[in-house]
């Protein structure tokens, strides 16, 4: 399922309006550990209005790497909204504050903890081989399987004479 999906969404997959990211570093621990997949929620911009202090966002920095971590401070200039954020595990505050242009997604609570590590080998080309074309063979193999056995069942069963046929 996560390598159709992934592959159909162009590299990000997905499950029920949710994206999943995989947690490549232990900026976030306790809360997510490296390793893990986290869901998050897509938001427009109505959305990125509501954010609070507190809540945990996934946000591109400026080389366009995804981040996820906790908003501790929102400002609010004029018409602009831009936010400061901190990994939970690091000393210091996030040295870029984040523009709400640049906040793709909100953490929604959903954590599934080394998943993450399956994900990106899903991601290659290795992976998506392996991860499609193993569970082909298997179905193959037991479908090959169950034919047989029904074959065998069918040959062992005592053969019966039809009433309707005569015999001289």
């Amino acid at each position: 399922f996560f390598v159709v999906s992934s592959k159909a969404s162009g590299g990000e997959p997905q499950a029920f309006g949710y994206q999943l990211k995989s947690v490549l570093s232990g900026s976030m621990e306790p809360i997510f550990q490296t390793g893990s997949i986290i869901a998050v929620k897509p938001l427009n911009d109505e959305a990125k209005a509501d954010l609070k202090k507190g809540d945990i966002i996934t946000f591109k920095d400026s080389q366009e790497q995804l981040i996820t971590h906790r908003i501790t401070k929102v400002i609010s200039e004029d018409s602009s909204l831009t936010f400061e954020t901190k990994g939970d595990n690091n000393q210091t505050k996030d040295l870029e504050p984040v523009l709400s242009q640049n906040v793709v997604a909100q953490y929604s609570n959903f954590t599934i903890p080394y998943i993450g590590y399956l994900l990106n080998y899903a991601s290659t080309k290795e992976g998506t081989a392996l991860l499609l074309i193993v569970p082909g063979i298997l179905l193959i193999l037991y479908a090959a399987f169950t034919i047989f056995q029904a074959i065998r069942e069918i040959d062992s069963k005592p053969k019966t004479k039809d009433p309707s046929s005569k015999t001289a």
